[in-house]
């Protein structure tokens, strides 16, 4: 069907005049998208066709559209065939005219049936001013993601109406929101594949941005020197384990690298009007163990320099309440968002990290600790298919919030049986599906925690090697990189302060790859 349509009510679209459009079937004017008919499609080929022919005008146009707008945002197929013709020639340095995408889709059967060349010219000509070109393509993806909303909406009524025991709401309401979560980030709500001239794109911006940032990393940074050398930064879309036996650090350590990521966090107003983040990240922080009080009360206490136990008790002096009052009043402006609830699923997890990036941003997701995540709760699952469902559910959505996910987790009690009690990758719990999913595996180990537990009689020559090995390990504590799906295995010493649950860079560093 073809004829003439205009966009919906109170979008600014201007006059496209002597032009033969195509018609979505059962959508006609702008008064026709208000009245609630099941058969209307919001669709503006109107729009569409300004900003094709804007870009046919002048060609530096596609770069302030393709900021947000993509070929499948466009209604009809040809609009879809010329915008992705448009962007293959003019990120090849070749002009985008009528005669050259004449030749390049001569051979679109669908493009030959809208007009061809005549139909680029038309296009071109009928443009009266770019000025307003980036509205256009708003308009067009906005209706694009009006079209995805009611699909979903469609979706999740028939999915309603037949729902059953297997097929709980709560599931429908996480499916939901997980769909509405994609097509608020990209406008569409579906995946598919990409061109490897894409990927190579992403890879290279990857390597630009490394490259202009200081210390090379393409990733978050930890701010911890040795161990973001030896890793890059954590970078998007990895899942990466923190893994170590009870009291070694590891709530400690995975808080310190997110409020290091908090601090740091940068963004930069884009040409678009979006905002893209340069440094550092807003930090979501899954706290299943402690209390989010308990995390904010070791946080202040490590920037304050009062140990955590007198704050909780009270037991400071003037000054020191002076440094603990400035330190809250510093940190209250971190980018750092605690959910301490209890025994969620992980289902539950991916629908609140959705909505926090939604909301504010997310550019790492920390979780502690992967153990207290619970599963879908199907019967007869037993507890190692459990833990697979959740390490592939962190994983699954490492990649579909494109944030690195930082996960700790429990090691089995078989390394206190060791003499060597340095953890292995064999010593984590339900250790397959884990090992297998994560893209870095850490280990926390702390000599001292051990030695300090095994004193010998005072008096003996043993008690005075043991005093001399004391102090040769001092507050040095081993992170060992297990495992890197992307660069080397190895060990890194870090200093921990006890008293503040801080661990930091060593004055001398050394670490040695395996």
């Amino acid at each position: 069907m073809r004829g003439k349509i205009q966009a919906p009510a109170g979008f600014p679209v201007g006059a496209f005049f002597g032009l033969t459009i195509h018609m979505a079937d059962g959508a006609n004017t702008a008064d026709d998208f208000n009245q609630g008919a099941e058969d209307k499609i919001p669709v503006s080929l109107d729009s569409e066709q300004a900003i094709l022919g804007a870009v046919l005008f002048d060609n530096e146009i596609f770069f302030r559209a393709a900021a947000f707008l993509k070929g499948e945002h466009f209604h009809d197929p040809v609009h879809q065939l010329i915008f992705e013709a448009c962007g293959e020639l003019i990120n090849s340095g070749r002009l985008a005219s009528p005669v050259a995408l004449d030749t390049y889709l001569a051979s679109s059967s669908g493009y030959i049936e809208a007009g061809g060349k005549k139909y680029l010219e038309q296009l071109a000509a009928n443009v009266p001013s770019t000025t307003g070109a980036v509205d256009y393509a708003k308009i067009v993806f906005d209706l694009s993601v009006c079209r995805g909303l009611m699909s979903i909406g469609s979706e999740m009524v028939d999915r309603a109406k037949t729902s059953s025991l297997e097929d709980h709401p709560s599931r429908q309401l996480e499916d939901a929101e997980q769909l509405l979560y994609k097509l608020a980030e990209t406008g569409k709500y579906g995946g598919g594949f990409k061109t490897f001239r894409s990927a190579i794109t992403e890879a290279i911006e990857l390597a630009n941005a490394a490259v202009k940032r200081d210390g090379g990393l393409a990733g978050v940074a930890t701010e911890l020197r040795d161990l973001d050398r030896m890793l890059g930064g954590m970078h998007p879309s990895d899942l990466l384990i923190l893994a170590g036996r009870p009291s070694m650090g590891k709530t400690a350590l995975a808080t310190n690298i997110a409020v290091n990521a908090a601090q740091k966090f940068r963004a930069e107003k884009q040409p678009d009007g979006s905002m893209k983040t340069v440094e550092g990240a807003v930090v979501g922080l899954f706290s299943l163990e402690m209390a989010s009080e308990q995390i904010a009360t070791r946080i202040i206490s490590e920037f304050a320099r009062v140990p955590s136990e007198r704050i909780r008790r009270g037991d400071v002096d003037q000054e020191e309440f002076d440094r603990i009052y400035h330190a809250a009043r510093e940190l209250e402006k971190l980018p750092l968002y605690i959910d301490d609830t209890g025994g969620i699923s992980i289902a539950q997890l991916a629908a609140r990290a959705r909505r926090l990036k939604r909301q504010h941003g997310l550019g790492l997701l920390v979780v502690d600790y992967l153990q207290l995540l619970t599963g879908s709760g199907r019967r007869n699952d037993g507890r190692v298919q459990e833990i697979t469902e959740i390490s592939q559910g962190l994983k699954a959505l490492a990649k579909e919030l494109n944030v690195p996910i930082l996960a700790l987790s429990q090691l089995s009690r078989q390394v206190e049986s060791r003499d060597d009690k340095r953890p292995q990758l064999s010593d984590l719990r339900e250790s397959g599906s884990i090992e297998q999913d994560a893209d870095v595996v850490l280990f926390v180990y702390r000599e001292k925690y051990y030695l300090s537990r095994s004193e010998p009689r005072e008096g003996t020559e043993d008690h005075a090697k043991w005093m001399a090995r004391l102090d040769d390990v001092g507050d040095t504590a081993e992170v060992i990189i297990g495992k890197q799906r992307h660069g080397p295995i190895g060990k890194v010493d870090l200093h921990f302060e006890a008293k503040f649950t801080k661990f930091s860079n060593l004055a001398q560093n050394q670490y040695s790859n395996q």
